[in-house]
């Protein structure tokens, strides 16, 4: 396939085409790529089987997660250990039910996907943010010195992004080792969202690292989150699961759910089985185009928009631009206004006067995105 092609997306329910007609997108996190053909050709089998009743995890699913955490994450779990789920945002949501009380408190670091600022209102809870930091050199990482000053004994779970978005950070093993202390010695539960944990751009230069492969001691609090949806762009339709292996966490977290969760549908289990059976040369290729739009959109920030600061970008196809050099309060939507430009606002993920910008597009858009962004709020 072509990772070029433009696919006409308005008219199809499309959040990101559809929500906002009269703009341009580059918000929402999901890619304007055909999904591969091996996942598209399982949909069409199991719709051809004419009955699309209530569904439950086959064996071929189980085998294929397996095999992908042994193949790709170097972990050996027991298959007891998964639990399935509609979404990780609702995965979040049902770990603050079901670990903390109404006054009780989450931290979690910024800038940060929204969901993590807000799903805490579910269970009465509190946020507690503390700003990732960036060293003179070095790259962003946790302030473990402001997080010791700003955990309370109230605190019962630390949300993690790993990869991070927006800032595209893949932390490495001894970051996430000290993370992992952290959270033991004030006696919070770890969930790690590793939504994005096949988008690292090179792997060679920085090695994923699940934090299910943290020492044995440091797993006993630790929920780890993960699903096929973003890589392989099918975030629609809704599934994800969770490793836990400590038996008394796994019966809690399962526990909360009530009936408050969905059904996953039946065309769900297939997708996710195809993409992790058959997905990797189509991941592949795909990699090699984000890191290309990663290098363009890296090089027109530096080149082309004075006052406006990247990151480097090791994961995700989400460009972090820091704008608060600018006299400009809120770029979002002075760019929504001058440019007709849809992104993301950066007070949303607890940052204001910076913008997402999602490069999970053909080359051409990004190009034509950027000058936009340039047009709008570079002057001449």
């Amino acid at each position: 396939m072509s990772f070029d092609a433009i696919i006409d997306r308005r008219g199809t329910g499309s959040i990101k085409w559809d929500r906002r007609p009269d703009l341009d997108p580059y918000w929402v996190a999901d890619m304007d790529f055909e999904s591969p053909p091996e996942i598209l050709d399982a949909i069409h089998q199991r719709v051809a089987h004419g009955i699309l009743g209530y569904a439950q995890p086959h064996p071929g699913l189980i085998e294929a997660i397996l095999h992908y955490l042994l193949q790709r994450h170097s972990v050996s779990i027991d298959p007891e250990h998964i639990i399935h789920l509609g979404g990780l945002v609702p995965a979040l949501s049902l770990g603050a039910r079901a670990f903390g009380e109404p006054g009780d408190a989450v931290m979690t670091c910024t800038p940060i996907y929204p969901p993590f600022l807000t799903v805490a209102r579910d269970a009465c809870m509190e946020t507690i943010s503390v700003a990732h930091i960036r060293p003179p050199e070095g790259p962003w990482g946790f302030d473990f010195a402001a997080m010791e000053q700003a955990v309370t004994p109230n605190t019962k779970i630390f949300f993690l992004s790993q990869p991070q978005n927006p800032l595209g950070r893949c932390f490495n093993a001894g970051e996430l080792i000290k993370l992992a202390q952290f959270c033991r010695s004030h006696g919070l539960i770890l969930m790690s969202d590793e939504i994005h944990c096949d988008l690292v751009l090179d792997e060679s230069a920085t090695p994923f690292f699940s934090a299910l492969r943290l020492p044995d001691d440091l797993r006993s609090n630790l929920i780890v989150l993960s699903s096929p949806s973003k890589t392989y762009n099918i975030a629609g339709l809704g599934y994800a699961f969770a490793v836990i292996e400590d038996d008394a966490l796994r019966r809690r977290f399962a526990a909360a759910r009530g009936h408050t969760l969905p059904e996953i549908n039946c065309l769900s289990y297939f997708a996710a089985e195809a993409a992790y059976r058959f997905g990797e040369p189509w991941r592949q290729q795909l990699l090699a185009y984000l890191r290309d739009n990663r290098d363009t959109v890296t090089r027109f920030v530096e080149d082309e928009l004075p006052g406006i600061a990247i990151p480097d970008i090791e994961a995700t196809y989400l460009a972090w631009l820091d704008c608060t050099a600018l006299t400009i309060d809120n770029p979002a939507s002075h760019l929504e206004r001058s440019q007709g430009l849809f992104v993301s606002d950066g007070a949303h993920f607890g940052t204001p006067r910076c913008i997402r910008f999602n490069f999970g597009c053909p080359r051409a858009r990004v190009i034509e995105g950027l000058a936009k962004i340039r047009a709008g709020l570079i002057a001449d």
